[in-house]
């Protein structure tokens, strides 16, 4: 009988995969190269760049797989039962962090919709992208098992703000309305910055109640 703790796992996993395929079927129009759809339309200011597009299609490309290699990081019957594949995985997910899909939304981050407080919400986002994820490697490595899963986590919570953030553009709309580049503003905040503040409290109370 499987355990509680395992059934919530797999729920949570299955939440992931239904995201993903979302995720995907919002991604694949993108594959036209057609630079004139979806949110591709509101950046013809700089979609002459050619930096920047590259950018674009590296970062839908890598993002996208992160959210599946990261969550299966989290099943404790791979990381007990197949450690080699929890190793493989964890560095998948890390190089595509810290090589594509970081550097790329950090220089999309500079050309971001809402003005300069987004652009500063997305810098930020995909600077502690980057160095949580490098964090969890470098203290796995040096055997710290609880600074790695506590990194670990809150690279995944940042992950997990594209999603959120497209849930937010959806549903805000609904509760005030602003103008769209405010609104947009707080998205970008609201994305990540809430996540990550209660993913920090739970592993400082974690840590201070191990004591």
């Amino acid at each position: 009988m499987m355990k509680p703790r395992t059934i919530a796992y797999w729920i949570w996993l299955l939440i992931i995969g239904f995201f993903f395929v979302l995720m995907a079927k919002l991604t694949l129009p993108y594959y036209s190269f057609k630079l004139d759809i979806n949110f591709l339309l509101t950046k013809q200011d700089v979609i002459h760049i050619h930096v920047w597009r590259w950018a674009f299609y590296t970062h839908i490309t890598s993002s996208i797989w992160l959210l599946i290699t990261g969550a299966l990081q989290f099943s404790t019957q791979i990381r007990v039962n197949y450690p080699k594949i929890h190793r493989v995985l964890g560095k998948i997910y890390v190089c595509i962090i810290c090589i594509l899909a970081a550097p790329s939304g950090f220089y999309m981050a500079l050309y971001a919709n809402g003005g300069i407080w987004a652009k500063i919400a997305f810098s930020i986002l995909s600077i502690l992208w980057f160095v949580y994820t490098y964090w969890a490697y470098m203290y796995i490595k040096r055997g710290n098992l609880q600074k790695h899963t506590s990194f670990m986590y809150k690279s995944y919570v940042l992950t997990l703000s594209a999603i959120i953030l497209r849930l937010l553009v959806m549903i805000l709309p609904h509760i005030f309305i602003l103008p769209a580049q405010q609104m947009y503003t707080l998205v970008s905040w609201l994305s990540w910055v809430p996540s990550l503040l209660i993913t920090e409290l739970y592993f400082s109370i974690k840590h201070r109640n191990s004591k």
